[in-house]
């Protein structure tokens, strides 16, 4: 597999994909007015504490509160009696309004809701996340190798001193790292929350205490592995930065990132502007003649799949079997490009055979691997929906690039010329009961005003009478479909 990221450098926007193949993955996006708060860490102020809802709103200086759950708060052991650690869920025994508290975003503001916070700080590097308030030496998951991660454990937890505060998580970069490199994490780290401290101990509630590194170093230090072939940048300045990093953090990157001199814009490169463009569509056509309809609403995403055009060559559970088969590698690519997340149903097409269904979960469970969010895939509803959750830290490419419709204020879908009319019908009745009037005038859209002169103008003759005033009509040019206005005159 060929790996290659692409960055884009505007005077207000940084946008970097991810191409695997030469298929456009993921895309992630940074302005300078609207930069993400992940990683962050504040001094806040507690705000209030809800004991209802076992949470506290803090104040770490943004237009709205963060949030903070009990369960995101570190509970430190009772060492003076010498007792073991005991957790609460009493929030009121952990925090209370006015007080100081050193807390780290876990999710960007999303919708009307505030930052998501914790006081389980941890900062990452290439190699390593240090956990402040944790103890000993955790492996990476995605390090399936049982003798690396062996390996790894023991090289770590030779370095760390029992006295020494804090623990460590060995990233999936690591695999294969020296122990100098290693070593090299630890001690940067380790310098790194010293000064944090503080700055923390000095710096006011409200502040910020330490920011994460921009998107152009965030991709290089989260995103570029060794299976990365070749990082392209737009801006040779940018690439220039990157570079300098990458000599200092992982020197076997720097070979690899090169400044972009085509003539083409660099995200035309493997259709990149074109499939962001696809991702904010409601459906997705697949090869086979399917296609997906993604419904992205407050509380989930709903994932339909259709055969459409598709009809095998063998018989419809066969055809059945194949579309959903390649529907579960294209919602997981989609996910991904859309950035996704929270609770997700997806809706295959009824399977009679057990061992499809199975197939067709192994599938999508395979096809997640490569996502860098944490995915959880449950079994089958009795409903034969998929349920499956994505970790939602930032907002989705939609809620980035896109704003709810002025014409039908996010509902997706607007009045029929007839529907209006029929208002506006009523609307004239029930103020010609209420008032005295001379005459009356309608405003509207032209295609209301249209129907309301063509097929309804019977109706409206007949309302003439009833009323025993003149109806005059009149276009606005600036009035959406189903906007109007009945005037007294």
């Amino acid at each position: 597999m060929t790996a290659e990221i692409l960055i884009n450098v505007s005077p207000r926007e940084i946008r970097a994909a991810l191409v695997e193949n030469g298929v456009l993955q993921e895309i992630f996006l940074e302005r300078a007015n609207r930069l993400g708060l992940i990683s962050n860490i504040y001094k806040g102020r507690v705000s209030r504490v809800l004991p209802g809802m076992q949470a506290a709103f803090i104040d770490i200086g943004l237009e709205r509160t963060a949030f903070l759950h009990v369960s995101d708060i570190v509970q430190p052991a009772d060492a003076e009696n010498g007792q073991p650690e005991t957790r609460t869920d009493d929030i009121q025994m952990l925090v209370s309004e006015g007080g100081e508290i050193l807390v780290q975003v876990l999710k960007d503001p999303l919708g009307t809701k505030g930052a998501r916070l914790t006081t389980f700080i941890t900062i990452p590097s290439r190699y390593l996340v240090y956990m402040a308030k944790g103890h000993g030496v955790g492996i990476s998951s995605r390090i399936e190798d049982e003798t690396e991660r062996n390996r790894l454990r023991e090289t770590v937890a030779q370095f760390v001193k029992p006295d020494d505060p804090g623990g460590y998580i060995v990233r999936t970069a690591a695999e294969g790292a020296t122990a100098e490199a290693l070593r090299a994490d630890m001690l940067f780290l380790q310098k790194l929350w010293t000064v944090l401290s503080a700055k923390a101990a000095a710096a006011k509630p409200g502040s910020l205490v330490h920011e994460d590194l921009p998107l152009t170093r965030r991709v290089l230090r989260d995103v570029v592995s060794s299976g990365i072939d070749k990082v392209s940048v737009d801006h040779a300045d940018t690439c220039e930065s990157m570079v300098e990093f990458s000599r200092t953090f992982m020197p076997e990157m720097a070979g690899r990132i090169e400044v972009y001199g085509g003539n083409r814009p660099i995200f035309d490169l493997y259709a990149v502007e074109e499939e962001i463009q696809k991702s904010l569509e409601r459906k997705v056509p697949l090869k086979s003649g399917g296609h997906l309809v993604f419904d992205q609403t407050e509380a989930m995403t709903t994932i339909d799949v259709n055969t459409g055009a598709y009809v095998g060559h063998r018989n419809l559970e066969e055809t059945i079997f194949r579309t959903n088969l390649e529907a579960a590698v294209a919602i997981a690519r989609q996910l991904r490009l859309r950035n996704l997340g929270g609770i997700i149903i997806i809706d295959f097409i009824d399977m009679e055979e057990e061992e499809h269904r199975r197939q067709v979960l192994q599938a999508l469970e395979k096809a997640l691997g490569m996502d860098h969010a944490k995915t959880h895939i449950s079994s089958v509803s009795p409903l034969g929906l998929v349920e499956m959750t994505r970790k939602r830290t930032r907002e989705s490419l939609e809620h980035l690039l896109c704003m709810p419709c002025p014409a039908c204020e996010g509902r997706g879908f607007l009045k029929t010329t007839e529907t209006v009319c029929y208002e506006i019908f009523r609307d004239i009745l029930r103020q010609a009961r209420q008032f005295d009037f001379q005459e009356m005038m309608v405003l509207a859209h032209q295609d209301v005003i249209e129907r309301l002169l063509d097929e309804e103008s019977a109706a409206l003759a007949e309302l003439e009478v009833h009323t025993g005033k003149p109806i005059r009509l009149q276009t606005e040019a600036l009035y959406h479909l189903d906007q109007y206005d009945v005037v007294l005159m």
